[in-house]
């Protein structure tokens, strides 16, 4: 018989690694946008699993997808592919710019695939001068060793010896600073096409454009992390269609399985060559069990009406949180475009975002931050608006409560 162990927060200290310091809630079960923990104390979440749960929790079409390949297949590793797996890269492939698909388990994975490919492509098409990658500050790729070090804070990156080499970061939003460090030993520009854990910044269309010529003029490759933004988040399939440029190289995860572990990079076939059969694997990458499950969210995302009920879910958050700075006075900027939202406190409350968060979790709401001076909303795409009604009320007992100490 299962021995029943007393599953709380104390038991973490005990048996986990201390990389983390969860919260003392810890949900059991979630249905759409609410979420109940162990006490059936009931939280509106809009935190989505850091920008993840794309159609809430327990989402019917993904629970069926699990259910029914979960009796049929579950892994075989790649010495063979599988249907869902085809299925699911089809439909990437016919969605965007891209014409070949590789499937690992996370973003961090498919951003370590993506710049591995780069600097093959780069070797086998240029030669072995050409290995810089520049990426940006306050950027966030992943955490393997080579994607920490390509995203753009040392406190990530710093305390496990020498680095890999050749990667340089600019400025994001400042062309100038790119153009200080490119030359035609560039072999990829890395970024995000809106910054997420570095602040929720969208970029200009001159600097996002001009990236894409200075690469096009250093035979350079464009590499667009869309782990976060990717998958309707930003109200588009993926972030670069509303941006009017392509990139080289996209990685996408997070939202792909809707809370499925998935990842995967698109590129074109003429780049996608250069990883020749060896070159790169994945144990796990592209199973049956995950790609059916995100062959489900992503149908279920990729519809106009979703998409377009993004952007008008985004305004009733902007004019709630508006509405609640009309009174309380704590932001001086409402950021990002979609559902990924950062709201930046004012100065009289700068390195207080976690007092927010706090703050919120205790009025029965979820949210995220992003650095100690923004709150950061990532919430199911398909959020019911009196979801967010019922949310930002709590939003707002919150912010009352932090301001009136």
């Amino acid at each position: 018989m299962t021995e029943q162990i007393a599953a709380n927060r104390e038991l973490f200290d005990q048996v986990m690694v201390p990389n983390y310091s969860p919260s003392a809630v810890i949900p059991v079960r979630g249905k759409g946008s609410r979420v109940w923990d162990q006490n059936n104390n009931e939280l509106i979440d809009f935190a989505g699993g850091i920008a993840v749960n794309c159609l809430g929790h327990c989402h019917p079409a993904l629970v069926d997808a699990l259910k029914t390949q979960g009796e049929k297949l579950w892994h075989l590793s790649n010495v063979m592919t599988n249907e869902p797996a085809l299925r699911l890269a089809k439909k990437l492939v016919d969605n965007t710019f891209a014409e070949k698909v590789y499937f690992a388990n996370s973003g961090a994975e498919s951003n370590e695939a993506a710049l591995k490919l780069a600097r093959r492509w780069a070797l086998d098409v240029h030669g072995s001068d050409k290995t810089q990658i520049i990426a940006f500050k306050q950027g966030f790729h992943g955490r393997t060793f080579f994607t920490v070090t390509v995203g753009g804070q040392a406190a990530y990156s710093d305390g496990f010896g020498p680095k890999p080499g050749d990667v340089v970061h600019a400025e994001y939003n400042n062309l100038d600073s790119v153009k200080e460090l490119i030359s035609d030993k560039t072999c990829a520009i890395v970024m995000e096409p809106l910054q997420g854990e570095g602040g929720i910044i969208s970029p200009t269309n001159e600097f996002i454009q001009g990236v894409r010529q200075l690469c096009d003029q250093h035979n350079a490759l464009l590499v667009f992390d869309e782990v976060q933004t990717g998958v309707g988040r930003t109200g588009e399939l993926y972030a670069y269609m509303g941006l009017d440029v392509t990139p080289d190289i996209l990685t996408t995860a997070k939202a792909l399985g809707g809370g499925f572990p998935i990842g995967a990079m698109l590129t074109t076939t003429a780049i996608a060559t250069h990883l020749k059969i060896g070159t790169h694997g994945s144990t796990y990458g592209g199973n049956p069990l995950a790609c059916a499950v995100a062959e489900a969210a992503f149908d279920t995302v990729n519809d106009v009406s979703v998409l377009n009920g993004v952007k008008t879910k985004e305004q009733l958050y902007r004019d709630g949180i508006n509405k609640i700075n009309a009174k309380y006075n704590v932001f001086k900027e409402i950021r990002g475009k979609g559902l990924l939202i950062g709201a930046v406190l004012s100065d009289d409350y700068q390195g207080r975002a976690k007092d927010f968060l706090v703050a919120a979790m205790a009025e029965g709401l979820m949210t995220l931050v992003a650095g100690a001076n923004i709150i950061r909303f990532a919430p199911s795409l398909v959020i019911p608006d009196a979801d967010i009604a019922e949310g930002l009320l709590r939003f707002e007992k919150a912010v009352a409560k932090v301001v009136n100490g």
